[in-house]
């Protein structure tokens, strides 16, 4: 049960979030990204990565638009409640980001990158604890399997 009601404004912007993820180049782009980022360092990410190529505008467009989503979902304008019972993607992203994100804010002195789908996967992790105990580390264990079959 809801623990808080879903205005219109919000179930309006959640609608709009699910829509933009199925604009053609962003499903690309999402595709590529959970078949093909497996980076423990910034340097494993820019070789996967590399500047001007699709690979890397894939990358920035799946990071970009999660954190925004988050950003929206942290300023209140989604309810979190919702947004966690519907966007567990932006979680595995997360995950996927999350070894590489120290070394991109220090090295490009920008704290605050990413910082919206970190305080959201935080509460995601936590929410999911609670109601699904055992699922992120089934995710995790699935994740670990794709990467070694991505190392073909």
């Amino acid at each position: 049960m809801p623990e808080q009601k879903v205005t219109p404004e919000q179930a309006q912007l959640q609608l709009q979030l699910y829509d933009l993820r199925r604009e053609a180049k962003l499903r690309l782009a999402r595709d590529w990204f959970f078949a093909h980022y497996f980076a423990d360092s910034m340097e494993e990410g820019n070789k996967l990565t590399p500047t001007g190529t699709d690979e890397n505008a894939y990358m920035r467009m799946v990071v970009s638009y999660w954190e925004q989503a988050c950003a929206l979902l942290n300023y209140g304008a989604l309810n979190q409640e919702l947004f966690f019972e519907l966007n567990g993607e932006f979680f595995a992203v997360w995950e996927r980001m999350k070894k590489v994100v120290p070394q991109f804010r220090e090295q490009f002195r920008m704290p605050t990158f990413l910082a919206h789908m970190e305080k959201a996967a935080q509460g995601y992790e936590a929410w999911v604890n609670e109601r699904a105990p055992g699922h992120l580390e089934m995710m995790r264990q699935w994740t670990q399997q794709m990467r070694e079959a991505a190392k073909g």
